[in-house]
């Protein structure tokens, strides 16, 4: 939440300078009057102001002088000149000295108040693209999750803890989610983090050519194998295998895929002698492997021996304060690999994609985020720059759940739970925006065990 603003307010006339810190003191800000341009100066000698008020025509030290130590000296603040004598010269002159704005008395109150939460919201946006670029340096050259959510911070946690431990580890979330990514983070903070990485899509092959990819095969073993091939399974002995859509997998390539669990060896196809290796394996599904081992799709001796710990991934749709922070660090990569000036992204294209449920996830925030990189004319992504259905406003998405549609039922309960949080937990106001009365929202509560935010 943002904090209050610092303002400073500077009229050389008492009955405005009272006027104004009457006023914005009302709003909540914490403000400081003088009625002398040189008194101005010493305070922005000593402190920081976010937003700096100030009459442009003063005795001794104008406005002017005031907006140029502003700059000089606190580059992020914003000044707002108020005036009597309202000219296009002074206005222009002003504007080109870096004001965020030109008040011409007599001034209204409304539009005052307008103007300094205007100048706030910018400025309180420029401290978090800050605080955001420096968490992003932070992350180069390194394999980091970019979260700020609770949820993750807490996953992340449990993965540094169970890395060290060398004991298999099932993740599971909808697709995009950055499943393979946290398998590289659990590999990095593990004692293999010197071995190799490697990772593999079950879905990818029919069962020939994975079991030829995963236990390699001898010399002769097939018509065109003219030499021996290290599977990746070999390969990776020292380290870490990824597994992503385990549930692919065919039967008969789980049994073999669990003896090598087990007797830590692999044999080669055509080979007689196995050979011995010391391999983590991390497996990854967006599936409910749960359901497949109940429907017989999925033998449950492996699922026990790739779930020793099973983390699960939450969607973007849920972790939605990371979308500023995945954004940001997106516009850095695909900035420099583009070699564009593009480094930030407006106001309103912001709020378009914090609103936004994001069935493709992470890699869909990336993807968009790439496309605005790719045609923004300047140094900004603006509204013009996002896709199509992300522009309308009335688009819905709806979404699969661990691979499965959901119901009508489901759909109403997470939509009614999402207008409880956007109302702040009035039933009043919520039963209002669903249409229906207070008795029929209770009723629905009940049925569906809602609990107020």
């Amino acid at each position: 939440m943002a904090t209050p603003g610092k303002l400073l307010i500077v009229d050389d006339e008492k009955v405005a300078l009272k006027n104004l810190e009457h006023v914005l003191k009302k709003e909540g800000y914490e403000v400081t009057a003088t009625q002398s341009g040189a008194n101005a100066l010493a305070l922005l000698d000593k402190q920081a102001f976010d937003v700096i008020l100030t009459d442009l025509r003063m005795e001794k030290v104008d406005g002017m002088q005031v907006l140029k130590k502003c700059r000089e000296t606190w580059p992020d603040s914003e000044v707002i000149m108020i005036t009597g004598f309202a000219t296009l010269d002074s206005a222009v002159e002003a504007m080109k000295q870096g004001a965020f704005y030109y008040i011409a008395k007599p001034f209204r109150l409304d539009e005052v108040r307008k103007v300094v939460a205007e100048a706030l919201e910018k400025i309180h946006l420029k401290r978090e693209n800050q605080e955001l670029r420096a968490q992003i340096e932070s992350y180069q050259g390194k394999v980091k999750i970019i979260t700020q959510d609770g949820a993750m911070q807490r996953l992340l946690e449990m993965a540094r803890q169970v890395a060290p431990t060398d004991c298999n580890v099932l993740l599971t979330g909808e697709s995009g989610t950055g499943k393979e990514l946290f398998a590289r983070y659990l590999h990095s903070h593990s004692g293999r983090a010197s071995g190799p990485f490697l990772a593999v899509n079950c879905g990818a092959f029919n069962e020939e050519l994975l079991a030829n990819e995963l236990f390699g095969h001898e010399k002769g073993a097939f018509t065109g194998a003219g030499s021996d091939k290290k599977g990746l399974i070999e390969t990776a002995s020292g380290g870490t295998l990824f597994l992503d859509e385990i549930t692919e997998m065919s039967s008969s390539m789980q049994v073999k895929l669990l003896r090598v669990i087990q007797e830590r060896e692999v044999l080669r196809l055509g080979g007689t002698e196995p050979l011995k290796v010391d391999i983590r394996f991390i497996a990854a599904t967006n599936r409910d492997l749960q359901e497949s081992v109940k429907n017989a799709a999925f033998r449950q001796d492996l699922f026990f021996r790739l779930n020793v710990v099973n983390l699960h991934l939450p969607p973007l749709s849920q972790r939605r304060d990371d979308i500023p922070l995945i954004a940001y660090y997106c516009i850095k990569k695909f900035a420099a690999l583009m070699k564009k000036s593009v480094q930030e992204i407006s106001p309103e294209a912001m709020s378009l994609l914090k609103v936004y449920d994001f069935p493709g996830n992470v890699r869909e925030l990336e993807n968009i985020i790439e496309r605005g990189v790719a045609i923004a004319g300047g140094s900004t992504i603006e509204v013009a720059h996002l896709p199509d259905d992300l522009r309308d406003l009335s688009v819905r998405t709806f979404r699969k759940k661990d691979g499965r549609i959901l119901s009508l039922d489901e759909q109403e309960r997470d939509y009614i739970r999402w207008v409880l949080q956007e109302s702040n937990g009035n039933q009043t106001l919520a039963a209002q925006v669903l249409g229906i009365d207070r008795v029929s929202l209770w009723r629905k509560l009940k049925r569906y065990e809602l609990n107020l935010p």
